[in-house]
């Protein structure tokens, strides 16, 4: 059963479409990330999940619930990050996992929970004296309250430094780890490449790509450049790399063999290097981050159609 299911999805607001005929299925166990620039319908799509929401057409379904008449019951098995997250001041940590065990009717291990988002140490001190980051790990925290099988995380990395970034990144690939399907927005492409399964990129209110990372790359005109330390290689090993499927182009400067590829898997270039005798040393890959192709598929599509 699909963790989330969109099924022609859409949503006008007066004279704008924020949503646009949107079909989307993330698999349960996924970590999804979902991709646009601002105003590309991210957020609406996310506020329909939730049921703040609801659509002009189509519908969403959440672990197996209509989102919009099932709503209370999708409540009961996900957990929300939102972007705009407010916490009480003059409430503890734990005052704020108490409370959502009780509005969740659950019998919680909170001090678990909260040593899993790495707050435990804080747990009775004023939420009012939390660095940005731990009241973003607090808020992650309430979400995992009740165990869910679904969370929905909105920009959970936005503001963070490089440290607090990373440990969210550690956090939300453990919660996976235990099972836990994870959908995410965000505009920080190195979290999203660092833990995504699968992204889907919308642009203007409709999807312009859903894949692997690697898919999208396999599936768009970009180049990836192999760089290899070589000893003994010949004018016959060359040749037989630039004849070698998906090679663009081949240099050899001094002991470094650079290669040029449109798709395909370097692992082949390196392994008919290593078959014909070349001995070959350290090599680095430069190809297209997520945030070259983010850029293809909002940006250069969109001048296209203009």
């Amino acid at each position: 059963m699909p963790a989330i299911e969109l099924d022609g999805l859409t949503k006008q607001f007066g004279d704008v479409l924020a949503v646009d005929g949107l079909d989307l299925t993330v698999e349960e166990g996924e970590i999804f990330g979902f991709l646009g620039p601002n105003g590309a319908g991210k957020s609406t799509t996310i506020d329909i999940l939730l049921d703040f929401v609801r659509p002009t057409d189509g519908t969403a379904t959440v672990l197996g619930y209509d989102a919009q008449r099932e709503s209370l019951a999708v409540r009961r098995r996900i957990g929300v990050l939102p972007d705009a997250y407010h916490v009480y001041d003059r409430l503890t940590g734990r005052q704020h996992m108490q409370f959502v065990a009780e509005s969740k009717e659950v019998n919680a291990d909170i001090e678990a929970i909260m040593e899993r988002t790495q707050i435990l140490e804080a747990a009775d001190r004023k939420a009012g004296g939390y660095s940005k980051g731990m009241r973003q790990r607090l808020v992650l925290a309430m979400a995992l309250v009740g165990d869910p099988d679904l969370l929905v995380l909105d920009e959970p990395s936005t503001g963070l430094d490089p440290n607090g970034a990373r440990e969210m990144r550690e956090i939300i690939q453990a919660e996976n780890d235990r099972g836990t399907t994870v959908f995410f927005s965000s505009h920080i492409m190195e979290q999203v490449e660092a833990v995504c399964d699968r992204v889907a990129i919308i642009n203007r209110g409709q999807l312009v790509a859903v894949d692997s990372i690697e898919g999208l790359r396999d599936s768009t005109d970009t180049s990836t450049t192999l760089e290899i330390s070589v000893a003994n290689v010949g004018d016959d090993d060359i040749e037989m790399v630039r004849m070698h499927e998906n090679v663009q182009n081949v240099t050899l400067e001094g002991d470094t063999l650079r290669v040029t590829m449109s798709g395909g898997s370097k692992f082949d270039v390196l392994n008919a290097l290593d078959d014909a005798g070349v001995e070959v040393g350290d090599f680095s890959v430069d190809e297209f981050s997520l945030e070259d192709l983010f850029v293809r598929y909002t940006t250069e599509e969109q001048e296209a159609e203009t």
